[in-house]
C-alpha cells in the first residue's frame, strides 16, 4: 500500500502547487499542503482543489508571485490565489494553541473547522502536522470540531451545517460532543449573512452519492427546521394509500434517484412534495393530497431565503408544478401535445420532466407500485418524440399566422381581442397539427369573423 507521503508527493507534482512551494521555501517562509487534500489522502479520494497553507503575509505573497497576477480575495480569513491555488495566510494564532506551546502551522490549524480538515502536510520535510487527532479521527469515522464545538460554532454558524454535510458525504458519525453542541446552537444557524453559503453547502450536497443522509443529519440536529422548513415538515406526514412511506421519506428517495451532475434538477427532487402538507384532506381516514403540486409558496419561501437565483428558483417551481402530468402508456398523441405544451409553457424540457416522472415513481415503498421498466421508459420516450416529429408549435408564437395576420384579417386593433383568437386556433392544432398552416388559418380566422368577440371593456366585437 503506498504511504501518506507517496500520495501526497504524486498529488503535489501533478498540480501547479511545487513552484509555489518552492518560491516560499527559497524565500524563507515554510509552506504546507493543508486541509482537504491531506484529508482525502487518507481517505483515498483525489482532491478538488490542492490548497497551500503559509506565514508569508497577502502582501508578500503580492510581491513574490506579480508576474502571475496574484488575486487577493480573503473574507473570514486571507486567501491569495496564485496560478489558480488557494494560498492562505495563517490566521491570528488560536489562543488555546498557543498557551500549550505550538506553533504554527498548529497555531493556525486550531481556528479550523473539524479536526479531519485540521491537517497540514510539509512537503519539505515530508512530515504530517496533527496536533487535533484528524488522522484518527478519519481512522474512527468521527466527525469533531477542532478544540470546543461551541466556540466554532459561535465563529461560524455555517460549520454546524458542514460538520453534517462532512458526515454524510463519508458516512462518518458526529461524535456527541459536537451533536449535542449542533442541536443546542441551531438557533443560529439563519444569522445575517449565512444564508449564501447555507446554500453553497445544500448544492454540495446534492452531489454526494445519498444526499438524504445529509437532510436526515439536519432534521435530527434541528437544522432543517431552520434551513427548509417546507420539507422538514413533511417528516411524519403519511404519505397516503398510495404510498408505503411517510411524504418526507419519498422526497429524500426521489431526490437520491436523481442525477448528481445535475443539483439543481436534485434539490427540485428533494422538495418536489412539500406541498402537500399545505394540499393535505382526510378520505375516509387517509391523506389525499389534491393539486398538491399547485401549493409551493412555502418551498419557494425556502429558496428565497436562501438567495437562490431567480432562475434557479424558477427550474425548480416548474419541475414541481409540472412532476404530477400523467404520461401513460395509453395516452394519446393529443393529450401528449397539450404535455408538451405545458411544459414549454413552464420553460421545461421533456428531458427534465422525464428524469423527474421517473425518480417520483422509483421512490415509492408501496409493494403495489413498481418503478418504470426500460421498456415503460421507452415506450413514454417515444411517444414524446413522435409528438415532436410531428413539429406540433408548442406555444402560440409558433403558429402558422401572427398577430398581424388576424387584425388584418378581422380589422381590429391590437389587443385582448386578437389573443383570445391567437388562443382559439392553438387549440385547434394541438389537436390537429395539420392545421398548422397559414392559408388554413386565415380560413378559421375568417369564419370566426362571423362570431362574436369581446374586447377589454367586455363590449361584443363582430
Amino acid at each position: 500500500m503506498r504511504s501518506i507521503a507517496d500520495i501526497l508527493n504524486t498529488i503535489q507534482a501533478r498540480n501547479p502547487v511545487s513552484p509555489i512551494l518552492e518560491t516560499l521555501w527559497t524565500e524563507g517562509f515554510q509552506a504546507f499542503l493543508a486541509g482537504g487534500v491531506v484529508r482525502d489522502a487518507f481517505l483515498g479520494i483525489s482532491p478538488e482543489d490542492v490548497d497551500i497553507l503559509t506565514n508569508a503575509l497577502p502582501e508578500d505573497l503580492a510581491r513574490l508571485f506579480a508576474d502571475q497576477n496574484p488575486k487577493y480575495v480573503g473574507k473570514s480569513f486571507a486567501v491569495t490565489l496564485v496560478n489558480k491555488v488557494e494560498v492562505a495566510t495563517c490566521r491570528p494564532a488560536d489562543k488555546k494553541a498557543v498557551d500549550a506551546g505550538h506553533t504554527f502551522p498548529a497555531t493556525d490549524l486550531g481556528r479550523r473547522d473539524l479536526t479531519i480538515n485540521s491537517m497540514a502536510w510539509d512537503p519539505e520535510t515530508r512530515t504530517l502536522a496533527d496536533p487535533f487527532g484528524g488522522q484518527a479521527d478519519i481512522e474512527h469515522k468521527t466527525i469533531r470540531f477542532t478544540r470546543d464545538p461551541f466556540d466554532r460554532i459561535e465563529e461560524d454558524p455555517v460549520r454546524m451545517v458542514r460538520a453534517c454535510r462532512f458526515a454524510a458525504r463519508f458516512g462518518f458519525k458526529i461524535e456527541p460532543d459536537a451533536f449535542n453542541a449542533i442541536r443546542t446552537r441551531a438557533h443560529k444557524i439563519m444569522t445575517q449573512g449565512t444564508a449564501d453559503r447555507i446554500q453553497r453547502e445544500v448544492v454540495k450536497a446534492m452531489g454526494m452519492d445519498k444526499p438524504s443522509r445529509f437532510f436526515l443529519l439536519l432534521h435530527d440536529t434541528g437544522l432543517l427546521a431552520r434551513i427548509l422548513p417546507s420539507l422538514d415538515r413533511c417528516y411524519d406526514l403519511d404519505g397516503g394509500p398510495n404510498h408505503g412511506e411517510t411524504v418526507f421519506e419519498h422526497n429524500l428517495l426521489v431526490g437520491d434517484a436523481l442525477p448528481a451532475c445535475m443539483p439543481i434538477l436534485r434539490l427540485a427532487g428533494f422538495l418536489h412534495d412539500t406541498g402537500k402538507m399545505d394540499a393535505r384532506e382526510i378520505k375516509e381516514g387517509r391523506n389525499t393530497f389534491p393539486g398538491h403540486q399547485k401549493c409551493t409558496r412555502a418551498m419557494m419561501a425556502d429558496l428565497e431565503r436562501l438567495r437562490f437565483s431567480r432562475k434557479d428558483m424558477d427550474h425548480i417551481h416548474a419541475l414541481v408544478r409540472g412532476h404530477m402530468r400523467p404520461l401513460k402508456a395509453d395516452t394519446s398523441p393529443k393529450a401528449v401535445r397539450r404535455l408538451l405544451a405545458m411544459l414549454d409553457d413552464l420553460n421545461l424540457t421533456y428531458q427534465d420532466f422525464l428524469r423527474m416522472r421517473i425518480a417520483d415513481k422509483k421512490g415509492n415503498l408501496n409493494p403495489v407500485k413498481k418503478p418504470y421498466s426500460l421498456g415503460d421508459i421507452r415506450l413514454r420516450l417515444g411517444k414524446i418524440l413522435n409528438a415532436i416529429n410531428e413539429k406540433t408549435p408548442f406555444n402560440m408564437n409558433d403558429l402558422a399566422i401572427s398577430g398581424r395576420d388576424i387584425q388584418d384579417i378581422l380589422g381590429l386593433p391590437q389587443g385582448p381581442a386578437i389573443g383570445k383568437v391567437k388562443a382559439f386556433l392553438f387549440e385547434q392544432v394541438l389537436e390537429d397539427p395539420s392545421l398548422n398552416q397559414k392559408k388554413t388559418l386565415e380560413n378559421l380566422v375568417r369564419q370566426m369573423s362571423q362570431k362574436h368577440f369581446t374586447d377589454s371593456d367586455g363590449k361584443a366585437i363582430k
